[in-house]
């Protein structure tokens, strides 16, 4: 079954998360939440998210979720940082008080070696230049090493002591771990319910944004996903996945309930290539 959801057409019915999330991220989900809202279970158990990013999904899905929390993603220093923040929020935000938005000051801490400073320190280093960076973006060499320019805001919060606190809250007795989706459906058990959120097969040549990391998310490894998805399905699981709307993607969740979005899209340097994009969200139940 498929459908196509408005841009509007759930809005009336959605609810603002009562968390919000503490990182900025390409392709989160905090503007899409309102279409969201009527297509997630009610109520879950165990609960599952792999590529984890702003977490946006995790922190509005928080109180729906009574079972165990599986919260994982490939990227070391995010991984990192939310532990730090479940574990040492206070440590985060006294380090976090400390740095300033200031152009040389940004590039001194986007030069440092994360490895040589405390788990706080790195934490709040992370949140730092997640937060004045450009767009909100996290972006890597083929070293590894951050190499997002510096953003142009006008009074950016640095610090949302507020904010991490309800954050460390709902991220406690959550497993965090840096896995990859390849052993999901291992984990998860019967009536466990998964969302997934990976990096978007690209519209065209020239839009590709999928690699955050020195590694790469191809259509391969989109196959390989959606043979998770499958074996997820098999094993009584629920679902929900979100990429770009193309016909690559329509083909390997064929036969699953496939529905439209609209997403405001914002990380392009040119306005004109900004604005409303059709997405899919993929289920494997009403």
């Amino acid at each position: 079954m498929a459908g196509t959801i408005a841009p509007a057409a759930k809005a009336q019915s959605s609810r603002p998360p009562l968390v919000r999330p503490f990182l900025k991220w390409a392709g989160g989900k905090g503007r899409l939440l309102g279409q969201y809202a009527d297509l997630f279970p009610d109520k879950m158990g165990n609960y599952h998210e792999p590529f984890l990013g702003s977490g946006a999904v995790f922190f509005f899905l928080r109180p729906r979720i009574s079972g165990e929390i599986h919260l994982s993603d490939r990227i070391d220093e995010l991984i990192l940082t939310y532990r730090t923040v479940r574990d040492d929020v206070a440590g985060v935000i006294r380090r976090l008080k400390k740095h300033v938005y200031d152009r040389d000051y940004y590039y001194r801490i986007r030069a440092q070696n994360p490895a040589r400073l405390s788990a706080a320190g790195r934490a709040a280093r992370l949140i730092y230049l997640n937060r004045t960076g450009f767009n909100g973006l996290y972006r890597v060499n083929r070293s590894g090493q951050f190499n997002v320019p510096f953003g142009r805001y006008v009074n950016p919060t640095i610090c949302d002591e507020k904010g991490l606190r309800q954050a460390s809250e709902s991220l406690a007795n959550a497993e965090i771990e840096r896995r990859s989706f390849v052993d999901l459906a291992k984990c998860v058990k019967k009536n466990g319910f998964v969302y997934l959120d990976p990096p978007y097969h690209p519209l065209s040549k020239t839009s590709n944004f999928t690699s955050y990391t020195p590694d790469t998310f191809g259509e391969d490894e989109q196959r390989a996903l959606a043979e998770v998805c499958r074996a997820l399905h098999a094993r009584g699981a629920r679902f929900m996945l979100s990429n770009s709307d193309t016909p690559f993607v329509r083909k390997i969740y064929k036969g699953f309930d496939v529905r439209r979005v609209y997403a405001s899209r914002a990380i392009n340097a040119s306005p004109n290539r900004r604005g409303k994009v059709p997405e899919v969200v993929v289920r494997n139940y009403d």
